[in-house]
């Protein structure tokens, strides 16, 4: 039986790769011109750090993470999302001793047992940004500019941002028992899930996709309502700040996001083209997580973005996206001493930035011309045995079937100057 690959994973082949290359060399472009520095952290951690930074009651944690047993029994996790191993780093390596704010960002593969959807996978990858040490809203609305910045800059320019403040754990905690309150009623009504929240994290019944739970939550008590002054004015700076830059947003009082961590701002990127799964980025502040996960008080904020989701919206937006790269330069030989000297020039065309290829499959002239069209080379080197003798190479454009005769020794500028 054919072996394929994982449910809920995908191989990136040839003529995709290079789609994922330009988008994430824009991620890292905008991330540097914002002053954030790449972080790499290791693919599994230990279970720990997402029991305590992620949250014990939220999906991830209770259904969706991939654990295992090491050889001495030590329980190791797949990263399931980026930025507790980003707090755990931050901590490990007293980056909180350097000048502050810390400005980090990562691209990496991330894990979760859910159904595939569109643009999501079990392994996907994400871009992530992380600020650590800042508490002003300055920050949040510069970790949501990079994010429209991005995305305006790889040609999608119809997104819309939500933006909430989920309060912080004092004025939470009035909003967590009208919650309840609210609910209680509700029990019988609620999925077997939410039914499981409603003693232990309410805020999660609010994020449910069940209909009739969505259906319930409409009436519910708003977080707006229970905000004290210090979150209220922190959320009416970062408005004014998107409002200074030119960023188009709306005030969303259902978002809570899925990870326990989020205090104050929480905001999602909405797209409608992807139908029902329709965030293609999301962040928000977690003032308390540095400490949760075993470091001193240090407030953070930040956002993740699916590459798969992003580069699937750029798909179905029309925006430029590469295809595969064809050849600048491909030599078409006849005999063995032709070979020879074509392979010996491959070399400095390449330490000259040309692509350049020549036939590995023994193929006679007739059908090496064949495979350089079929390949979309630019150009087209003819060496025989009289070019040889004359040291000479016959040179020709495909585009439009000019030829020129060269000295073997001008072949490398010549192409150089073309491709420059």
């Amino acid at each position: 039986m054919q072996i394929q690959v994982p449910r809920g994973t995908q191989d990136i082949l040839p003529g995709q790769v290079e789609k994922w290359h330009y988008v994430e060399a824009f991620m890292r472009q905008v991330a540097h011109e914002y002053g954030f520095q790449e972080i790499r952290t290791p693919i599994f951690e230990h279970t720990e750090l997402f029991l305590r930074g992620v949250g014990e009651t939220t999906d991830i944690v209770e259904k969706e993470m991939y654990t295992f047993a090491d050889k001495k029994g030590r329980s190791l996790t797949l990263r399931p999302e980026g930025t507790a191993s980003a707090a755990r780093s931050f901590i490990e390596h007293s980056l909180y001793a350097q000048p502050q704010p810390t400005k980090l960002y990562y691209i990496g593969p991330i894990f979760r047992y859910e159904a595939p959807q569109a643009g999501r996978y079990r392994q996907h990858h994400q871009f992530g940004v992380e600020v650590f040490g800042s508490p002003y809203p300055v920050t949040d609305a510069e970790v949501i500019l990079l994010a429209v910045d991005l995305f305006s800059r790889l040609g999608l320019n119809q997104l819309t941002v939500h933006i909430n403040n989920i309060g912080c754990p004092e004025c939470r905690a009035a909003f967590r028992d009208a919650l309840v309150a609210y609910f209680e009623p509700h029990r019988s009504e609620l999925c077997s899930d939410c039914r499981s929240r409603l003693q232990r994290n309410p805020l999660r019944i609010l994020d449910c996709k069940q209909q009739r739970c969505g259906q319930i939550v409409q009436e519910a008590p708003e977080i707006s309502d229970f905000l004290c002054s210090g979150c209220q004015d922190h959320f009416n700076d970062v408005q004014r700040y998107l409002a200074a830059a030119g960023v188009k947003y709306e005030v969303d009082t259902r978002i809570v996001r899925g990870l326990d961590y989020y205090t104050r701002t929480v905001f999602e990127v909405i797209s409608t083209d992807l139908g029902a799964q329709s965030t293609v980025c999301g962040g928000g502040r977690y003032d308390h997580l540095i400490e949760t996960v075993g470091g001193p008080a240090t407030p953070g904020v930040g956002f993740g973005m699916g590459i798969e989701r992003l580069l699937l919206t750029l798909e179905q937006n029309n925006c430029y996206l590469p295809g595969t790269k064809i050849p600048d330069l491909f030599f078409a030989t006849l005999g063995e001493a032709a070979q020879v000297t074509a392979f010996k020039l491959l070399l400095p065309l390449r330490q000259a930035g040309v692509t350049a290829l020549m036939d590995q499959m023994g193929r006679s002239l007739k059908a090496q011309l064949k495979y350089a069209n079929k390949l979309g080379a630019r150009y087209v080197a003819i060496l025989g045995e009289s070019e040889l003798a004359e040291k000479k190479v016959q040179l020709k454009q495909m585009s439009d079937g000019r030829e020129w005769v060269l000295p073997l020794e001008d072949l490398v500028a010549r192409i150089s100057e073309e491709e420059a």
